[in-house]
């Protein structure tokens, strides 16, 4: 397992910290209820954070990416695969696909490489 560095993860309430900062997550045992499951020991803080949320539902955030970077990280991979299959058009398919269907391919060609440049 590795901890996603600075990834802010939740522990309910609104409460926020960041994973790369979680030295220890410790189930609470006694007096635990409704707003009170997890210490969270946070590097520079003496004092835990008590956390809503189950000490393996806070453990499976620090190390799981984010499922926003996931998802664009696939979106890019698939505009890559896109262009690289755009550039493999012919002009005459081109043509046609732009005066007879409306798509331009040159100008998603176009978008295409200006999104993932940024």
């Amino acid at each position: 397992m590795r901890i996603q560095s600075a990834v802010l993860v939740h522990l309910g309430f609104g409460k926020y910290v960041r994973s790369d900062q979680v030295t220890a997550v410790v189930p609470i045992e006694e007096e635990r209820g409704p707003g009170r499951r997890t210490f969270v020991h946070v590097q520079g803080q003496t004092d835990p954070i008590v956390a809503s949320r189950a000490e393996d539902t806070i453990v499976r955030d620090l190390v799981q990416e984010p499922r926003e970077v996931t998802q664009a990280r696939q979106q890019q991979e698939i505009l890559q695969d896109l262009l690289v299959d755009l550039g493999n058009v012919n002009a005459t398919v081109r043509r046609i696909s732009r005066d007879e269907g409306g798509l331009d391919l040159e100008r998603l060609e176009r978008r295409i490489h200006q999104v993932l440049e940024q």
